[in-house]
């Protein structure tokens, strides 16, 4: 077993040993230390990082921003930085290339459900009238758990995330507000903000340095991925050209990255609608592409008749 990895307790060897983070990690306020070595303790928990701005987003660029449309996509295969949250390591040489190569970094993003002991995150929202922790709260007790105490960082904006040891090789889904208002939900292909991160609205900090506790198994089902509805096939379309140009309609949304799908959904349906023929089979079809990806069915249609309704200067 990897050193970094939870050790087994007697008795539980089924059930990993929950870690705790780091000493030095930022309790309240933050330290005098640089983005990278934040980034760097929790590389030694066992956790992949890589670094972020204030925005919250991935500090490097892209090297496909310029990339001719529907070039395949990459994850980091080609080598070079600039995927995102594929880009997160947790070896320490290649995080500080990447910080080096971003010497703007404030921050750093940490990976969830990577690895054996997989990181689940649960982001509460509080603004806007929205209680994520009361939400949390209120699901808990309709399923007849009990949240237990884990690592819980404060969020800039008065939030928390709260990390959880995920069940391993599940298909957890990046969600928002699907268990309740407010309740975001990070599996793999998402990221938290780690503590120690500077932002527009300020630092996240540790709340509560407890282990990372195990995610109520009660509550597992709620974060996993549907298995896909079946789609519709693609309408026939007269000419070759018109057809292929529809189903790069399709493939486009099916290539959706976090946070991309309701925004490319939209897209790909106003350009489905300029094309005045089959447009709703069409556009049917492209639900059902934004539905395997764990879009909601009547969230998906909305999106679509947005679409339709929009005025022709109003399209992107």
């Amino acid at each position: 077993m990897p050193r970094l990895a939870p050790a087994h307790q007697p008795g539980r060897e089924d059930r990993p040993v929950r870690r705790r983070l780091p000493a030095g990690t930022p309790t309240g306020e933050v330290r005098s230390m640089t983005p990278l070595e934040y980034a760097l303790r929790m590389q030694e928990r066992g956790y992949h990082v890589f670094p972020t701005t204030r925005m919250k987003l991935p500090a490097l660029r892209s090297p496909h921003r310029n990339d001719p449309p529907g070039a395949p996509r990459c994850r980091g295969e080609c080598g070079r930085f600039g995927h995102g949250v594929h880009d997160a390591t947790n070896d320490p040489d290649r995080l500080a290339d990447m910080f080096a190569a971003a010497p703007y970094a404030a921050g750093y993003g940490v990976a969830c459900g990577r690895g054996d002991y997989p990181l689940l995150g649960v982001d509460l929202d509080r603004k806007n009238g929205v209680d994520g922790v009361a939400a949390f709260i209120r699901l808990a007790e309709q399923y007849g758990v009990t949240i237990p105490d884990t690592t819980t960082i404060a969020t800039a904006s008065g939030g928390q995330h709260r990390w959880f040891i995920g069940p391993a090789g599940a298909p957890v889904q990046n969600s928002a507000s699907k268990l309740g208002p407010g309740i975001d939900v990070r599996g793999y292909g998402g990221y938290l903000i780690g503590p120690g991160s500077m932002t527009t609205k300020g630092a996240y900090t540790v709340a509560h340095a407890h282990p990372v506790a195990e995610f109520p198994d009660a509550l597992v089902p709620l974060t996993l991925t549907p298995p896909p509805k079946p789609r519709l096939p693609m309408p026939t379309m007269p000419g070759p050209r018109r057809g292929a140009a529809l189903l790069g309609l399709v493939k486009f949304v099916l290539e959706s990255g976090q946070g991309e799908l309701n925004n490319r959904l939209y897209w790909a349906a106003c350009r489905a609608y300029e094309t005045g023929t089959d447009a709703d089979a069409i556009s049917r079809a492209l639900v059902d592409a934004a539905v395997s990806l764990g879009h909601p069915d009547r969230a998906a249609e909305r999106t679509v008749s947005s679409a339709r309704n929009a005025p022709t200067r109003n399209r992107p």
